[in-house]
């Protein structure tokens, strides 16, 4: 067993905050990196050293793998966590901190490579009979082999993208007209996004579910699974409400679907903390993908199992063993998350930048934040507009829905547009109390939702006076990250 006595954090904003939280609970000293863009960002407050890592470009500093190593080696660090995002993924990164002999706070490279292209994974799953979306599993470019391919499986049809994720080098096709146009437009973008245009070709589900199940995997062959969590609420084919356990899964198909993500896992020989996602319709699940990283979701994970995933990467990669087995684990009531970023819902979600002028958070029992941001903080065009996570608990599903739209009308974010009033709009509408919804949510009721805005834009000049009120009233321009004390607190 190795020991880790101080980490360097490869990433930046809420994760990386979220990690030191996670280290001083343990003793575990910290080492901050940070580009120009974020030399006032609040995490250098509580990390024990900081590294200037580079200019704002993301290429120049945070994704600069060999700087990032050099730095480690003259800070003295046992491990590198590297968040999600960024280099979490990235199979070379994680090899280059293994043969410079730091620790990894993650899989195994080759886990890494092996899930981190669709096919690859799909090839490696099938051989634990885990179910597969029908289609032709296999890179193709070849515009009329594709053609072909997608007349045997039937329209409607889905291409994917083989590398990457986040919905590029994704197209539907309804039709067998518009089939070779969105082939070529896949394939480009595909290859622009990821330097790889190989795509396949599946079945495409109309009215799927985002469900995934979150699994733990220590380096002596013990997996366990901490149930599911459910993502469906999306745009832009990326998850904006999540929330566990899912409204539709039962215990019989819980077990099934735990015990198939623990497969998954043992199909590449994985350790540490990964999702295993699926896709969900009609009482069926179809394996999707696996993201060898810890989730943006898994505050939810963690509030109906009453761990921390941060701890037990880092446990896992020091080699000790679970010190939970399956029969171990119960789910304790219900957990909502949203996500609370700079965008403008009226306007397809388009992303938005500004200075914070005024920002005040919910508390209260099992309500979390996870933020790394203040007054004064700028969101700028470089880094994903994610301000923070938005984290209810309570006993039941319908107490959690109640308490999350509670939470919302106590948070308070001036001077830039966020997502709070959609997250808001989606928690109070009948398909998602009901729990009747799937991935097509937002699509389908935007027009409502923007009619809903424009009803409601004669309250701005009220809202405006508001603000400067509160503005002129405030005394405390202090900050103390509310992941750090919500969270101990309410646990």
């Amino acid at each position: 067993m190795r020991k880790i006595k101080k980490i360097l954090i490869a990433n930046r904003g809420e994760i990386a905050l979220r990690v030191v939280k996670s280290c001083m609970k343990m003793g575990i000293k910290t080492v901050g990196i940070f580009s120009e863009a974020d030399k006032d960002s609040p995490l250098l407050e509580y990390v024990d050293e900081q590294i200037l890592i580079g200019p704002a470009p993301s290429n120049k500093s945070y994704l600069n793998q060999d700087l990032i190593i050099k730095k480690s080696l003259e800070m003295k660090v046992d491990a590198i966590h590297p968040g999600y995002g960024f280099l979490s993924e990235n199979a070379s990164f994680a090899e280059k901190v293994i043969k410079a002999g730091i620790i990894f706070i993650g899989p195994s490279p080759k886990s890494i490579e092996i899930m981190g292209d669709k096919l690859s994974a799909k090839k490696t799953v099938s051989k634990f009979d885990i179910p597969l979306v029908p289609g032709l599993n296999e890179e193709i470019k070849d515009v009329d082999k594709a053609m072909l391919a997608a007349e045997k499986i039937g329209f409607p049809v889905l291409i994917k993208a083989s590398a990457g994720g986040g919905g590029k080098g994704m197209r539907i096709v309804h039709e067998k007209k518009n089939f070779k146009q969105q082939m070529k437009r896949a394939v480009s973008e595909a290859e622009n996004s990821f330097g790889n245009g190989a795509v396949f070709i599946e079945k495409y589900l109309s009215k799927p579910r985002h469900i995934e199940i979150q699994i733990l995997a220590d380096q002596h062959g013990n997996v366990v699974h901490l149930f599911e969590r459910d993502c469906s609420i999306q745009r832009r084919h990326q998850k904006i409400v999540e929330e566990a356990p899912s409204a539709v899964v039962s215990k019989e198909l819980r077990e099934i679907m735990g015990e198939a993500a623990c497969n998954v896992a043992r199909s590449c020989n994985y350790h540490g903390a990964g999702t295993v996602e699926f896709i969900f319709e009609n009482n069926s699940f179809y394996f999707l993908e696996m993201n060898t990283r810890l989730q943006v979701e898994h505050p939810v994970t963690e509030m109906i199992t009453g761990l921390d995933l941060v701890e037990e990467q880092i446990n896992i990669a020091k080699g000790e063993k679970l010190t939970i087995s399956q029969k171990d684990l119960k789910i304790n009531g219900h957990a909502i998350e949203i996500r609370v970023c700079a965008e403008d819902p009226f306007n397809n979600f388009i992303p938005d930048t500004g200075i914070i002028e005024l920002y005040e958070i919910p508390r209260g029992n099992g309500v979390r934040v996870d933020d790394c941001t203040k007054e004064g903080s700028e969101v700028s065009i470089y880094y994903d507009p994610m301000v923070s996570k938005l984290i209810v608990h309570a006993d039941n599903r319908k107490e959690a829905i109640e308490k999350m739209i509670n939470a919302i009308n106590h948070y308070t974010i001036y001077g830039i547009k966020t997502t709070l009033s959609f997250c808001k709009y989606a928690l109070n509408h009948p398909d998602f109390r009901s729990g009747n919804f799937d991935t097509g949510f937002v699509n389908l009721y935007m027009e409502d939702y923007k009619s809903m805005v424009i009803e409601n834009n004669s309250n701005k000049v009220g809202l405006a006076a508001i603000f400067q009120l509160n503005k002129m009233d405030k005394i405390s321009t202090s900050f103390l990250p509310s992941t750090a004390t919500n969270w101990l607190r309410n646990r």
